[in-house]
């Protein structure tokens, strides 16, 4: 993967439009349901998280402290 958000939407031969997130961690992804239900005028039947959604956003907590020596 080149680092870049997608969305690849697929459709069957039965006509049913699936969509998935690649790259968009943690809850990010679920910005993109209304976004894509409006697009393709469309209701979720189904929904479940993906590998990257468990991964979430890395968040670095960084302190520095002065440490006298006796």
């Amino acid at each position: 993967m080149d680092g870049q958000p997608r969305i690849v939407v697929t459709v069957s031969s039965e006509g049913v439009v699936s969509a998935e997130t690649r790259g968009l961690l943690g809850d990010r992804c679920l910005d993109y349901v209304t976004v894509l239900e409006d697009l393709l005028a469309a209701q979720t039947v189904s929904s479940a998280y993906t590998a990257d959604h468990a991964r979430g956003a890395a968040t670095v907590h960084r302190e520095e402290h002065d440490v006298e020596r006796a």
